[in-house]
């Protein structure tokens, strides 16, 4: 039997509580419920990532948090149990070295465009990133009919070679995932992509069949550009709402 892999070393308290508040940050935006959850790669051992153990993404405290490596093994010592879908983070990490922050989410205005023959576009400028196209991960594609569940290392690869370049992705009929060069960023993308998600349907709705003009590619790239000064003051309001309730 081999060894549990070792810790990428011990972590700063405040990360670990913004991890924690991030878990809470997007349970108080609508984003998760009784499910989901973010994790963060490890800023000294790329090949680490913490997240929280399997719970509710709104009880998560600092103490709750674990650390895995890619391949989804937790570090040695601890025997808690941890996300099913923890492969989803290791494989985004494995494939994006840019990558530092990752949400997952069964976020409930994104998922029916997961369904529909119909993309997710950008509505506005805070959500420019998904100017340039949110690819859907369709699992049967791959592995046929499954549990719909990334529970490993090959349905994780499947997903992160879907997302490619992108920072969201759309899981058919189950959810989605943003990820980030930051914990602000990926938490600011993963509230955005539901806030446009209900501004779209209710775009298309007024619309009434009427062409919606939706951010262009460049348009979008050119907007994201201020959307990081956006994530740090939505970031700076998010998190002192939850340390005001926590004390972390």
């Amino acid at each position: 039997m081999s060894a549990d892999p070792t810790s990428g070393g011990p972590l700063p308290a405040d990360l670990l509580a913004n991890l924690a508040a991030a878990s809470r940050i997007l349970a108080d935006r609508g984003v998760v419920d009784a499910a989901g959850h973010v994790s963060i790669r490890h800023p000294d051992a790329p090949d680490r990532f913490v997240i929280a153990r399997a719970m509710a993404p709104a009880l998560v405290t600092p103490d709750d948090l674990m650390e895995f490596d890619l391949d989804g093994a937790a570090c040695a010592g601890d025997g808690r149990k941890g996300f099913l879908e923890r492969f989803i983070h290791g494989e985004l990490y494995r494939a994006r070295p840019d990558v530092m922050a990752v949400v997952h989410s069964h976020s409930p205005s994104v998922v029916p465009f997961g369904v529909v023959r119909k993309p997710l576009r950008a509505m506005f400028h805070n959500a420019a990133f998904l100017a340039e196209g949110v690819p859907v991960f369709d699992i049967r594609d791959e592995f046929g009919t499954t549990d719909m569940l990334v529970c490993d290392c090959a349905r994780g690869s499947a997903l992160a070679r879907c997302l490619g370049r992108r920072p969201v992705a759309m899981m058919r009929a189950h959810g989605m995932v943003a990820c980030g060069p930051t914990l602000e960023l990926a938490v600011f993308r993963a509230v955005y992509t539901e806030v446009n998600a209900r501004m779209q349907q209710a775009a298309e709705a007024l619309a009434a069949g009427d062409p919606v003009e939706a951010l262009e590619p460049e348009e979008g790239r050119l907007a994201d550009v201020a959307n990081e000064g956006a994530a740090r003051r939505a970031w700076e309001l998010w998190r002192t709402e939850v340390r005001e309730r926590t004390g972390w």
